[in-house]
């Protein structure tokens, strides 16, 4: 299985192998499972002290005054540190200690890796998922592309490639978020666009962090939530020439 390699300019320069990982099965329901997995196990703990609400002088009067045996304050009769006392305890608050991890199997994940980079091989999936390009996939270019030092020649480049279109489909898709999430420092949702995976950082992650929606990383760190934003496989990848280098020789020790 082959591959057109382009250049900076959008051009055909040559072919490359692609990985045996591009042949992998197409396995939704593992790829979510792994997704959610990675999502949970970024919860932080959260909910309210231990004493909150019970931090009061109230007893309970017990039986024998004509009252409910509520506790109630040492200098008067107002109930407190009960639920349905105003400022008492929550009867169920969420627990501080509360385990929200999610385990998977090691070579479930890595299943779950291997079909999410073959997806990005698929036309059907990507355009599924929304993207706009007139490449064909997957898209692999020359390892220059890795010393790109501005963002300028970035956009230059995806430009020259047919792919600009996505980014301005996760600019203009921006939302304002419904709910009091806006209020929470998330006031607006954006989309994702492109996946840009290289072998060797060579400055190419500074220049492409503030394109919309584009997410940079190198091959080592490669994970499904980043293939499947959302648990739905089939992103729009750049791919360079080092980076399916080292896929393949992973691929082999794993072998």
């Amino acid at each position: 299985m082959k591959a057109n390699v382009i250049d900076l300019s959008g051009n055909v320069s040559g072919q490359v192998d692609l990985p045996p990982v591009f042949e992998e099965e197409y396995r939704p329901d593992i790829i979510k499972r792994s997704v959610l997995a990675a999502q949970a196990n970024r919860l932080q703990a959260y909910g309210p002290h231990f004493y909150a609400g019970m931090n009061t002088s109230a007893q309970s009067w017990g039986p024998g005054h004509g009252v409910s045996r509520v506790p109630r304050l040492k200098n008067g009769r107002k109930a407190a540190g009960i639920p349905m006392a105003v400022g008492g305890r929550r009867s169920h608050a969420p627990q501080p200690n509360a385990d929200y991890t999610e385990k998977v199997n090691i070579k479930e994940r890595r299943k779950a890796i291997r079909s999410a980079i073959a997806a990005t091989a698929c036309t059907e999936l990507v355009r599924a998922r929304g993207h706009k390009f007139s490449m064909e996939l997957p898209v692999v270019a020359k390892n220059e592309i890795e010393s790109l030092s501005k963002t300028s020649e970035v956009v230059k480049f995806l430009v020259a490639a047919g792919l600009w279109d996505d980014i301005m489909r996760a600019k203009l898709g921006r939302k304002i978020r419904a709910g009091k999430g806006k209020l929470r420092g998330r006031k607006y949702k954006g989309k994702k666009s492109l996946l840009i995976v290289v072998g060797n950082d060579q400055g190419l992650g500074k220049a492409a962090r503030n394109l919309p929606g584009v997410d940079f990383i190198t091959v080592e760190k490669l994970n499904a939530e980043l293939l499947a934003p959302g648990t739905r496989a089939g992103r729009l990848t750049v791919w360079t020439e080092s980076s399916l280098d080292k896929l393949s020789k992973k691929g082999s020790q794993e072998a």
